[in-house]
């Protein structure tokens, strides 16, 4: 049995939710805790837990975690559901001034070669990848647009059995889990000694899933303008961060699980932070 403890962790991350036969759906579930160490939290079946217990990004969540037995990925642990306790939110006042302590606290890497090098070296699976330059958004088509039968399977599972539910509003919430019918990539330039050299990374972080979702309900057929607009326009004029994941069973695959996206420095803050 792995000791378990109760630790503060910030939330920095939220993949869209998935089928899962084990916990009917989950999320990947990623953030810092208080002494500056990268957590990944899962399974989180985050739209199944109670109202007072869900959490956003950038919100301090305290709850009990113990280190995962079926995967040694250093950041990885299970956590204990029913023990969350939410917290404050790090608001984006003064320039993000509450949040970036916590974003240079994070491993960083300025190129994707020297990130998974490192994990081949330390078995690093959560890290921050800064981006030289967006090249574009590329947005295909998923292999299928609707679960499969198997899918759907697993999400009612819980349901289907009476186990989980009591209100009928419940079962409608978990009903509302809808398929995203593409899938989103980011291509991006990172500096090599040779020039640059231009990779390609899935985005799975919620909050895309969701901007997807608002922006077809929006605009209907023309949802993709005011996608890309936010995704390659408005965030190439941000600090552009990725965080990184690995995937458990193939860990030299990677994921974008979040945008983390404060605004440039200055100038002189620019200048400033040569210095060190």
């Amino acid at each position: 049995m792995m000791p378990s403890s109760i630790e503060r962790i910030l939330i920095l991350a939220k993949t869209y939710p998935s089928p899962s036969a084990k916990h009917t759906e989950t999320s990947c579930v990623a953030g810092i805790n208080e002494a500056g160490v990268p957590r990944r939290l899962y399974p989180v079946p985050f739209r199944l837990i109670s109202g007072d217990q869900q959490f956003k990004k950038w919100q301090w969540i305290r709850v009990r975690i113990e280190k995962s037995p079926a995967d040694h990925r250093p950041e990885s642990h299970r956590v204990f559901v029913d023990t969350i306790e939410v917290e404050d939110v790090l608001n984006t006042e003064k320039q993000w001034a509450a949040r970036r302590p916590w974003i240079s606290r994070l491993p960083t890497f300025d190129e994707f070669a020297a990130l998974d090098g490192a994990r081949e070296q330390s078995g690093i699976s959560l890290a921050l990848l800064r981006p030289k330059r967006l090249v574009k958004l590329e947005i295909t088509p998923a292999d299928s647009p609707e679960w499969t039968d198997e899918d759907l399977a697993k999400l009612l599972q819980e349901q289907n059995q009476g186990n989980l539910f009591d209100q009928e509003e419940e079962k409608k919430q978990l009903k509302l889990l809808k398929k995203l019918p593409f899938d989103f990539y980011y291509h991006y330039a990172c500096d090599m000694p040779d020039g640059e050299r231009i990779y390609k990374h899935k985005i799975v972080d919620w909050e895309v899933g969701m901007l997807f979702w608002n922006c077809k309900r929006n605009h209907r057929d023309g949802w993709e303008a005011p996608f890309r607009a936010k995704l390659e326009a408005d965030l190439a004029e941000k600090d552009l961060m990725f965080m990184m994941g690995n995937i458990h069973r193939f860990q030299h695959q990677w994921l974008i699980i979040s945008l983390i996206y404060p605004p440039k420095p200055s100038p002189t803050e620019a200048q400033q932070q040569s210095l060190f």
